[in-house]
């Protein structure tokens, strides 16, 4: 009986072990009802108190039928129910992503540690084959895992060794739309998987197995890349080039939401291979920090307290320079100054040097001669530090701005500074 088999499959993966508030994701098809009705008979034996999470996509006239009686099948069930409704237009990558920042929202507001979805092992082969159409990196043609972290606990998926056919015949709301072709996996799942089915009738079955062996080599790989520090570049750049591949590519796992493409990966591995000292804006907020010793992958880009000589600015972002905030093309809330330079040039930052002059007010003025005549502090004259561009001072941080700068102020394609002192 399939009460019994699922039991076995939750208790032998230990699913719910670790949950007692857990909270399932629930369309109205098949697949979703039958993982609701399993889990609510099952609820003593697993030890959970369930909740019903739906969202209402809006794009059937059914949608409100199906949503109302969802709301009235946990209300007699004396279950949580919580919906939501998808307003945008629609793609299946936005209404993926608005499902999910839902789930979590609820799961966050109401305490729930686990997130149950209905994915089945046709699920996963179909993931499979599309990740290999869309030529997805090898660590992740494993598909879909049972488990894995998302909001504050976990999002699992206790139905993936199973296949539809064994799923049984409950009360359901059928989609027309999963029948519709103007959609990818609607078209691996009822043109793509049939036709190479004809070729070899195990071939799901066979997309699986790789799933599987797939995510083992992955296992294996973090299990001996354990003791590695990836981060340190002499121990990096000592292994051969196909194990820094890989390391990397292990490395990149802690940053789901960084999904760089080959063209962007192999950019990096150069980096890494080549460059000293390099600070480069990748996707996401992410950037890419890398001095002589080591590297890391970062949304807040590191402080330096004391200025050395000079720092390049080449890309986008906010970097701490001495005692100040220095952000290129990104407003900073309470900028002290704003500079403007040329677009698409090397920006540099360096302390101020022998014979430098700025232009002001039409007059070349040696920086010795500005500091006496604006009556600047003996403190504040002691490391002064010049924007430069193309050999010309655009400005002195937190003491003057060139006409260099002020003559692009009306400029629409032009490069902006904005400095802020710490706090």
């Amino acid at each position: 009986m399939m009460n019994n088999r699922f039991l076995k499959v939750a208790q032998d993966g230990h699913f719910f072990d670790k949950h007692k508030k857990v909270l399932v994701a629930v369309s109205g098809g098949k697949d979703s009802m039958n993982l609701l009705h399993l889990l609510f008979r099952l609820q003593k034996e697993l030890e959970i108190n369930l909740g019903l999470v739906h969202v209402n996509h809006k794009q059937r006239p059914e949608a409100d039928q199906e949503e109302e009686y969802l709301r009235n099948w946990a209300r007699e069930q004396e279950l949580p129910f919580y919906s939501t409704a998808f307003t945008d237009s629609f793609s299946e990558q936005k209404a993926r992503k608005f499902r999910y920042q839902f789930f979590q929202k609820v799961m966050q507001e109401e305490g729930y540690s686990a997130l149950v979805t209905a994915h089945h092992a046709d699920d996963q082969a179909e993931t499979i084959f599309m990740r290999l159409l869309r030529g997805s990196r090898w660590m992740h043609l494993s598909g879909i895992q049972a488990v894995q972290k998302f909001a504050d606990g976990e999002l699992i998926r206790p139905l993936l060794s199973f296949s539809k056919t064994e799923l049984e015949d409950l009360f359901h709301f059928e989609d027309e739309s999963n029948d519709s072709l103007i959609y990818f996996r609607n078209r691996v799942r009822h043109a793509y998987l049939p036709l190479m089915q004809q070729e070899n009738p195990q071939f799901s079955k066979q997309l699986l197995e790789f799933g599987k062996e797939q995510h083992l080599l992955h296992q294996a790989l973090l299990d001996l890349s354990a003791g590695i520090d990836l981060t340190n570049l002499q121990v990096f750049r000592q292994q051969t080039e196909a194990v820094q591949y890989v390391l990397l590519q292990l490395y990149l796992e802690k940053f789901p939401d960084l999904q760089l493409s080959k063209s962007q990966f192999d950019m990096v591995m150069a980096i890494l291979r080549t460059k000293a000292n390099y600070r480069h804006k990748l996707k996401s907020g992410y950037y890419l920090i890398k001095d002589y010793e080591r590297f890391s992958i970062t949304k807040i880009l590191p402080q330096t307290d004391t200025f050395s000589e000079s720092y390049m600015i080449k890309s986008e972002g906010i970097v701490e320079i001495g005692r100040f905030l220095v952000s290129l093309n990104q407003p900073l809330e309470g900028a002290q100054q704003v500079i403007n330079l040329e677009p698409d040039k090397p920006i540099l930052i360096r302390k101020r040097q022998a014979g430098d002059t700025i232009l002001l007010h039409q007059v070349n003025k040696k920086l010795r001669r500005l500091f006496i005549d604006k009556k600047i502090s003996q403190t504040r004259r002691e490391e002064p530090i010049v924007v430069e561009q193309d050999g010309k001072i655009y400005g002195i941080l937190d003491i003057a701005i060139s006409d260099l700068s002020k003559s692009l102020k009306n400029d629409i394609i032009k490069a902006t500074l904005y400095i802020k002192m710490k706090e």
